[in-house]
């Protein structure tokens, strides 16, 4: 019965998947939905899985300080066999601010969770079941990992060094200007009652100073406010001061609140803030409790943390104070204390019985290694990558396969685990750590890859999948796009041709082109150009007649076929055809073309082409004209 009543600052699981493992909460609250269900409103705790790998790699290095830092050998975990210090890691947990509300039905049951004390060795925390250790708080939004400000320092480093005692005539070597300071010395001339008497002077010039001051004049509009607030402490520290300055004189001490420029003004934390910012703190310790550097950052940034610090033991003494506690304290009444919430029997979806397999189909199974649930394969399987196997009815999945984490074949309850096409399975025993500590006894090949609902799309050999199923990388396809001119752009190309140099740069495709500066000539020049377009280059093109008559007075030459049962040679082609230049996946180019002394620029004697000695040797033949071979083919422009 007491086991299963949960109450408020217990540590417990809650249960949000049935094939991931369980989360670790600390209950705030206990509510009463309108509909009579309870909601826990709680405080989330992180794994080491639930945290990015940076992090990771930052509370390694945070682990290694602590572990430099212990004295005791004994309670250094180096020593610890590799199999412990995988286990510790499933022990560790992040601290964070987070709250949550999760229906109390979902508690799965109770756990203990400390704040990692460094007098305590960490293998203790493997002898405990359901024991686990932060020292690290970790914030969700931002992604960073902060210590813990309430660490408990224990220890000789956080021990105060008491010094001996001095003997009789023996000097004192300390250098007395860095001790501490005398502010009242308790045996002065003065009676008790002529100190009350000086500080009953002290309050009555506090209240006239503050009736002269007009912004407390506005905050404490009456009489009894501002005589209430010259007596706090502020007020009585400055007269005492004044005592112990003047060596106890009272004339000199009463002389020294009033001087020269009007009577002295005090004022603590309390009077200095405004009533809004008083309600921020009251918001910000809502929020954060007694976390005073998160207040000041997220609250009251141009306060100090003294400041805050101070007013916060000075607001602890006003009726406001002692309302909201009264407050609480109704509020407390009216929720609940503790929760009853029976055990979870119903079975796990992930389960693999042998009810569905017939008998005499398959021979020699162990503990249920090879059946899936006939319910399950009649739904074809859980989706998920921890969900049940999907298994063609006549085949067992894992026959003859160990438990992924302790390698044994024999249990009594068999659990798929794992992405469904690696069919992977724990036991009984290995099921309940995994759930709990959210990890498994010893590594394996996929701990490294955190199985989960994330590995829905990763092949066994960690390859993105496609929703086919196929393990080809997804390839983003190429978007067509249109690539549109201003009416100012194609002005300026013919406008300004002696800043764009388009022949140059055609050739220069990677020098920098200043298009500010072209676009800003293009606006001085365009009212000078003639609003007439330009005229375009005009082109003689001969008649269509006299290219027939061309045509027909020189055919083409007949193409000889090769004899056959002899190799056609790469000579009698054309360099086009016989050794193109291939680019860009197959694509021939326009490089494919010329020759390579063209392309570089190469001074010297070109060779000429097979085309020109064919025109050649057509000039040569009886009946031609003796005409250059240029002038033959620039006849047909």
């Amino acid at each position: 019965m007491a086991a299963n009543m949960y109450r408020v600052g217990d540590y417990v699981y809650f249960e949000n998947s049935s094939s991931n493992p369980l989360l670790i909460r600390r209950i705030e609250e206990l509510n009463k939905t309108a509909n009579g269900n309870v909601e826990a409103k709680v405080v989330c705790f992180y794994r080491r899985r639930d945290i990015s790998s940076t992090l990771i790699a930052l509370a390694d290095k945070h682990a290694r300080e602590l572990e430099e830092e212990m004295e005791n050998p004994e309670l250094n975990p180096v020593d610890l066999p590799e199999k412990q210090k995988h286990q510790l890691r499933h022990r560790e947990l992040f601290l964070s601010r987070q709250l949550e509300s999760l229906p109390a039905t979902h508690i799965r049951g109770k756990c203990c969770v400390t704040l990692l004390n460094e007098t305590e060795a960490l293998k203790s925390y493997l002898d405990r079941e359901d024991a686990f250790f932060y020292s690290l708080v970790y914030d969700p939004q931002q992604k960073t990992l902060l210590a813990d400000k309430g660490e408990i320092r224990v220890g000789n480093k956080y021990q105060a060094d008491i010094t001996d005692f001095l003997k009789e005539g023996e000097e004192d070597g300390r250098d007395l200007a860095e001790l501490e300071e005398r502010v009242w010395d308790p045996s002065s001339p003065l009676t008790e009652k002529q100190i009350d008497q000086f500080l009953v002077v002290a309050r009555s010039v506090g209240t006239f100073a503050r009736a002269l001051d007009c912004s407390s004049s506005v905050r404490q509009p009456s009489l009894h406010m501002s005589a209430a607030a010259a007596s706090r402490d502020i007020t009585l520290f400055h007269a005492m001061d004044s005592l112990d300055k003047t060596r106890y004189d009272m004339t000199r001490a009463i002389a020294a609140l009033v001087p020269q420029g009007g009577p002295v003004l005090c004022r603590d934390e309390m009077e200095e803030w405004s009533a809004s910012e008083a309600n921020l703190f009251e918001e910000a310790l809502e929020k954060y409790g007694k976390d005073f550097t998160d207040i000041q950052q997220d609250f009251l940034p141009w306060k100090s943390l003294t400041s805050i610090i101070e007013y916060y033991y000075m607001w602890k003494t006003t009726d406001r104070y002692v309302q909201q506690k009264r407050l609480k304290a109704a509020e407390a009444e009216s929720k609940l204390k503790q929760v009853y919430i029976p055990n979870y029997n119903k079975p796990n979806p992930n389960q693999l019985s042998v009810n569905s397999v017939k008998p005499g189909g398959v021979g020699g199974l162990v503990n249920g290694s090879g059946a899936a649930a006939g319910a399950a394969v009649g739904a074809g399987g859980l989706p998920g990558a921890l969900g049940v196997i999907s298994v063609p009815p006549g085949q067992t999945p894992g026959l003859g396969r160990a438990c992924e984490s302790c390698y044994t074949t024999s249990s009594y309850q068999w659990y798929s685990w794992g992405p469904p096409n690696m069919q992977c399975r724990l036991c009984a025993s290995c099921w309940t750590y995994w759930k709990k500590y959210g990890g498994l006894k010893m590594p394996t090949r996929l701990e490294g890859e955190r199985p989960g609902p994330n590995r829905n799309n990763m092949s066994p050999h960690s390859v993105p999948m496609r929703h086919g199923g196929s393990p080809k990388f997804a390839v983003k396809t190429k978007q067509a796009f249109y690539l549109q001119t201003t009416q100012v752009t194609r002005a300026a190309r013919r406008v300004c041709q002696d800043i764009i140099r388009p022949r140059f740069l055609a050739r220069h495709p990677y020098l920098p082109l200043n298009t500010a500066q072209i676009k800003q000539e293009c606006v001085l020049r365009l009212p000078d150009e003639p609003k007439k377009p330009l005229p375009l280059k005009p082109v003689e093109r001969k008649p269509l007649e006299s290219v027939v008559r061309y045509l027909e007075a020189h055919p083409c030459p007949p193409k000889h076929d090769p004899p056959r049962g002899q190799t056609v040679t790469t000579g009698s082609l054309t360099p086009i055809k016989s050794t193109p230049n291939i680019l860009n996946n197959g694509s021939p180019t326009i490089l494919g073309k010329r020759t390579y002394e063209q392309h570089n620029g190469i001074d010297g004697m070109k060779p000429k082409a097979p085309q020109w000695d064919i025109m050649a040797k057509r000039t040569a033949e009886p009946g031609r004209t003796t005409s250059a071979p240029m002038q033959q083919v620039h006849e047909l422009d």
